[in-house]
């Protein structure tokens, strides 16, 4: 967290001082007085200067948006970013070229920065904020092929009458295809296998 420590005769001028540095309204810094002024015998001599440790108070969006716009600057890649806090889930959007490299394999490095960014974000917290991360689209377009395959699986399931294991996925894919699924008359599903490599089991009811 950004902080900065400064001095004024007074404990309002070390605020000032140091708000003035930070470039910061006083609603968005917590301020610890580290020492009071103190004067000198019959106030003719000033012994000691106020000191105050003034911190930016930092929101979830600002956090996972530092941390994001690093890894992605470090990946050489150019970006914009839009973030947006609903109850207890953090969305950000990343825009820019290049974005296929940021998707990766199935996306798999999306998956692996959304991760990332969660666990940074969520350091120390006691109430948990969910991180989704999505560029060009990629989550709805993952999603409505994950429903196409699931569907397509639960046809060749129910005419072959045996078990068809998918590829590993993570929670939110499997979640994707349990809920396709859920309510159908001649199949059902779950999860098999440790993480990471944990898949999902369409078989015959």
């Amino acid at each position: 967290m950004k902080f900065t420590e400064k001095t004024g005769k007074t404990v309002d001028e070390a605020v000032k001082n140091a708000l003035d540095e930070l470039n910061v309204a006083e609603d968005k810094v917590e301020i610890e007085v580290v020492e009071k002024p103190s004067n000198g015998i019959f106030g003719l001599f000033r012994t000691r200067l106020a000191k105050v440790k003034v911190t930016i108070i930092e929101n979830e969006e600002d956090i996972a948006m530092a941390f994001l716009a690093q890894v992605v600057k470090d990946m050489k890649i150019e970006a914009t970013y839009k973030a947006k806090l609903k109850g207890n889930t953090l969305y950000i959007e990343i825009c820019g070229k290049e974005m296929g490299v940021l998707i990766g394999k199935r996306g798999q490095t999306l998956d692996s920065i959304q991760y990332l960014v969660s666990l940074v974000l969520n350091k120390g917290r006691e109430n948990y904020i969910r991180v989704v991360i999505d560029t060009e689209n990629y989550r709805k377009k993952r999603e409505q092929t994950l429903i196409r395959l699931a569907n397509k699986l639960a046809s060749k399931v129910n005419a072959q009458k045996k078990d068809v294991i998918l590829e590993p996925m993570n929670p939110y894919e499997r979640r994707i295809i349990h809920s396709t699924l859920q309510n159908h008359p001649n199949v059902k599903t779950k999860s098999h296998g440790e993480e990471p490599y944990r898949k999902v089991v369409i078989a015959a009811k």
